[in-house]
């Protein structure tokens, strides 16, 4: 008996097939020499909905199979018959024109979102044809590289690890550490990325956003140095260090929400208090700086390099147990020890290990957001000694006001949370 809702179901999937082939048929349309325009990305979309309805209910799955390699024959044949005039063979077409009649059918199967969201992507891919290609023949061998390596972090070894607790107070869990190590190799490949496309041309904001990013301490010390041999660039190096420190926060914040969810927004409550003021200090430089000149581009290392990441792993699983065992034994304070310690050469592990002892009841947040801020606020202590030994008196001058307020904020906030 016919009803209603099923027809209506039905008359979505199709409108939504449709919505996808207009979709990248509306960026094939906009190119010279087209082949599969609007219209007939639309129909495609359209036809993959439909043999996908037609297998299901005739229980024969190679009438879809049949339809996907029809559409690439028709497709093919239509460029063999006549090339496009730039000699591009037009591949990319006749995969886009498949993935449309394959994203068609995934909706009638029940996965219009993932649909939706694909048919979105691939519009981006195609859209974004020669800054993607310019992007690859910029590409470094380092690059490469970097890309592959994070590629064995996250899809190779990551997969065989075991996913079991063991050893002193059963803190390691060798699935667990990995991830974190994938976690914090993947944030900084990405500011990384982000440093080599915008370069120094961009300017003071995107250099010290992305070099705090991928490291606060490395861009800390380029510019102290390159303020030491250049005076006349030291409010600009305050600007830049100012703002790699402030993103070391937002960096952070990231980390904990993907780490801990939880516990992110009381964390972001103190962790506004260094914002502020941060920023403040920022805002002064700003009104008073000169012009940029030649801005240093941060001297750093691959962050996906599996020696890195392997002491990043070890320096981790260390912290782990000595936070076990100094909670166990000395409760919050001496977490508070450990923190002020570990967290003046690195601020990722010892936060990932308070966020696991939060995440596994042995630490409340308070005493958790205690101990992020306190080896923030001694990592802000040890990148100011940074500035007045390599940058000098001069920067000092200008940045340490600024990394104190970051600090004095960060204990505001905690007692403001108290």
């Amino acid at each position: 008996m016919f009803t209603a809702e099923p027809a209506i179901e039905t008359l979505q999937a199709f409108a939504t097939s449709l919505g996808i082939g207009l979709l990248i048929g509306l960026e094939r349309e906009r190119q010279v020499d087209v082949k599969a325009g609007l219209r007939t990305f639309g129909l495609v979309g359209l036809l993959g909905c439909l043999l996908a309805m037609i297998g299901e209910v005739s229980g024969s799955g190679w009438i879809l199979a049949a339809g996907l390699v029809s559409v690439a024959a028709m497709m093919i044949a239509s460029l063999v018959a006549d090339p496009l005039e730039n000699d591009d063979p037009g591949t990319t077409s006749v995969v886009a024109l498949m993935v449309c009649y394959a994203l068609g059918a995934a909706v009638w199967f029940g996965h219009a979102s993932i649909a939706v969201m694909l048919a979105i992507v691939t519009t981006v891919l195609l859209y974004f044809k020669q800054q993607l290609h310019a992007a690859s023949r910029n590409l470094t061998s380092t690059d490469v590289i970097s890309i592959l390596q994070f590629g064995v972090l996250s899809l190779v070894i990551l997969p065989i690890l075991p996913d079991r607790s063991f050893g002193p107070y059963d803190a390691l869990n060798l699935r667990h550490i990995w991830w974190m190590v994938v976690l914090i190799s993947g944030v900084s490949l990405a500011g990384y990325a982000a440093l080599r496309f915008v370069g120094a041309r961009h300017g003071v904001a995107l250099l010290g956003f992305f070099g705090g990013l991928v490291s606060s301490t490395a861009t800390t010390m380029i510019f102290s140095r390159h303020t030491r041999a250049s005076s006349g660039l030291a409010r600009t190096a305050m600007l830049v260090i100012l703002l790699a420190n402030l993103v070391v926060l937002l960096r952070i914040a990231f980390v904990s929400f993907v780490v801990a969810p939880k516990i992110i927004f009381p964390l972001l409550l103190v962790f506004g208090g260094g914002l502020v003021l941060g920023l403040l200090a920022v805002l002064w430089g700003w009104r008073r700086r000169d012009g940029n000149g030649e801005l240093p581009m941060p001297e750093i290392k691959n962050p996906a390099e599996i020696r890195a990441a392997l002491s990043f792993g070890a320096l981790y699983a260390l912290i782990l147990v000595l936070s076990a065992w100094l909670q166990d034994i000395a409760g919050s304070q001496g977490l508070y020890l450990l923190a002020l310690a570990s967290g003046l050469t690195d601020v990722d592990a010892i936060t990932l290990s308070t966020l696991r002892l939060f995440n596994t009841a042995q630490l409340d947040a308070g005493a958790a957001i205690t101990a992020i801020s306190l080896a923030i606020c001694s990592n802000l202590a040890f990148k100011s000694g940074l500035v007045l030994v390599l940058g000098g008196m001069p920067l000092a001058r200008r940045t340490l006001p600024g990394m104190a307020a970051i600090a004095l904020g960060l204990l505001a906030g905690l007692l403001w949370l108290r």
